[in-house]
């Protein structure tokens, strides 16, 4: 498979269960990376998609409520920034379903959005949730692996 963004330590926010999520996403970028350069077809690219998108937002809803219970105090902005995204993957599915093909343009605005949001937005609540009582790690598979497994 070749690889849109590789995992590495810079993407880390040094919470596990936040880790491991960031890279199932890592992961669904770059199997759909591998579907486009591979031209595995359209409906194969849609399904991955699908995928991402799907898990975009459980990621999104995890981290959120986290934010609240944790008393994040730039919760709002943050989740303005997953609202953006939302969008742009609705919109993004809307044009597939209209016949549209996926563009590495695309591809590579997804990865530019993960990473910065990642490196740049994510680290920014780390601190916070540490401060409250957040685990770096665990020693049991995460709750949401063995859901979305």
């Amino acid at each position: 498979m070749s690889l849109l963004i590789e995992w590495n330590d810079a993407l880390s926010v040094g919470i596990q269960e936040i880790d491991e999520q960031h890279k199932v996403l890592v992961n669904l970028l770059n199997e759909l990376h591998d579907a486009i350069r591979q031209h595995h077809g359209r409906e194969a690219s849609v399904a991955i998609l699908q995928r991402l998108a799907d898990y975009t937002r459980i990621h999104f809803t995890v981290e959120e409520s986290l934010m609240r219970i944790l008393g994040y105090p730039d919760y709002e902005a943050h989740k303005g920034h997953h609202e953006d995204l939302i969008a742009q993957m609705n919109d993004l599915q809307e044009r597939l379903n209209k016949g549209e093909a996926i563009s590495f343009e695309l591809l590579h605005f997804l990865r530019n959005w993960l990473t910065n949001h990642i490196m740049e937005g994510d680290q920014r609540y780390v601190e916070h949730f540490l401060s409250r009582g957040a685990q770096k790690s665990w020693h049991k598979k995460s709750w949401l692996e063995r859901f979305w497994s």
